[in-house]
């Protein structure tokens, strides 16, 4: 009988990377673990929104990397640099090449500011702020904020929890109202996509927060260009040519061609950066013509390499990027890997694109998105045990289940290896 050990080599010690190691320790698979991560912390991102907005404790988000290492893995601290797919080897930045029999790919994504004129000079300064760059900041800004143009977007690029843009925008415009600024403040959520949000029950509950904040919700419009020092934003049309309704004075309306650029003074501007995968993922043969990871959307293998996986953020799947839809890959990867390992064919299991987007709507409101590769509606019956029947209406019960639910099920489930 051979004793050998089957060598997995996992690049990144973010959500899904430490759950797939944790998960592999869990089950006792008969393998040998090494993840290679340069970083020293390892944050918890979905409470940065409640950061943002002023109540949630940014230490609260953070641990030591060492921490979180399941007993029994090889931590490589260094930064992976490229791959040899026909030699099953990984080239990294200190410690020159790393062997393995199977290989997952899970290293994040990239924030890439140069994609935005402007935006690597603007932001983290002044009023530029972002909860996905330094929520504190973004929380200086609103609670400094005096009246005036508020506004919040987003860029074309795929971006990691796809509703956090507007999830901020709601908790200033309820900020606002609550310390008697909102009368002379003007809200706008510019976006380059089509609709609030592209699961229609939760779409069209999200229309009525933004109509009782009273914020102008741009549809169409990307962000291309930021003026820091003069205050200005400039976006681009990227919608149907049709024709915007514009009043007259006189109450007569004319029906003109959407202007290709519109450029907005701002007070206040919040705005998710343009994300990308990591540069050694992009330059190497593992990506699709985006550059995203080329995984089977549904096994989550390699579409050319049989013996390595992805997963989470850099995976090309069509879905939103958040942790509540690795908690879901993670049990099909692992479960084809191990098929995989032992019989040489993969498993039965597959992942049908499940994401889930807490939404806050406002302090102590939130509902929950829940759904999968078809954009539909797919609710955990779970819910009903916290007495929550509809997540498409805003709830006190899901805020809680945000604040203190969902970090706990991350530290203490999730990065733990349980099955969740």
């Amino acid at each position: 009988m051979d004793n050998k050990k089957t060598k997995i080599v996992i690049i990144g010690g973010g959500t899904g990377g430490i759950m797939v190691a944790a998960r592999l320790k869990k089950i006792r698979a008969h393998v040998d673990i090494t993840i290679v991560e340069p970083a020293d912390t390892h944050w918890y991102q979905p409470a940065w929104t409640l950061v943002g907005a002023g109540t949630y404790d940014m230490k609260k988000t953070a641990k030591p990397m060492s921490e979180l290492m399941p007993k029994g893995v090889t931590w490589v601290k260094d930064y992976a640099t490229g791959f040899k797919p026909k030699e099953n080897k990984i080239s990294t930045a200190k410690n020159g090449e790393l062997s393995y029999d199977f290989l997952v790919v899970s290293p994040g994504l990239v924030m890439d500011t140069s994609l935005i004129e402007g935006l690597t000079e603007a932001l983290g300064h002044g009023v530029v702020c972002s909860n996905y760059t330094d929520p504190e900041h973004t929380w200086e800004v609103i609670r400094n904020f005096n009246g005036g143009q508020a506004i919040f977007t987003q860029p074309v690029t795929p971006i990691k929890c796809g509703g956090a843009p507007q999830k901020i925008a709601y908790l200033a415009a309820d900020y606002f109202r609550m310390h008697n600024t909102a009368s002379r403040t003007k809200v706008s959520f510019v976006t380059p996509g089509s609709v609030i949000f592209g699961v229609k029950p939760i779409a069209d509950r999200l229309m009525k927060v933004v109509q009782r904040y009273g914020i102008d919700f741009k549809p169409f419009y990307a962000p291309i260009k930021i003026d820091g020092p003069n205050r200005k934003i400039t976006f681009k049309h990227i919608g149907p040519k049709d024709n915007l309704c514009v009043v007259n004075d006189d109450g007569s309306t004319d029906f003109l061609p959407h202007p290709d650029e519109v450029t907005m003074n701002y007070d206040m501007l919040h705005l998710a950066p343009p994300q990308t995968a990591p540069k050694f993922i992009k330059e190497s043969s593992l990506v699709n013509a985006a550059g995203w990871l080329d995984v089977n959307i549904n096994t989550l293998q390699h579409v050319n390499y049989p013996n390595i996986f992805g997963l989470g953020d850099v995976a090309a799947l069509p879905t939103a990027k958040t942790g509540a839809a690795i908690r879901k890959q993670v049990p099909v990867l692992i479960a084809n890997l191990m098929h995989l390992i032992k019989h040489n064919t993969l498993d039965k299991k597959i992942y049908e694109g499940y994401s889930s987007c807490p939404l806050v709507t406002g302090y102590g409101k939130m509902i929950l998105a829940e759904f999968n590769y078809k954009n539909e509606f797919t609710p955990d019956p779970k819910l009903k045990q916290i007495l929550v029947f509809d997540s498409t209406k805003e709830d006190w019960r899901l805020w809680m289940l945000k604040k203190y639910g969902l970090p706990y099920l991350y530290w203490n489930k999730m990065m733990k290896g349980a099955q969740v």
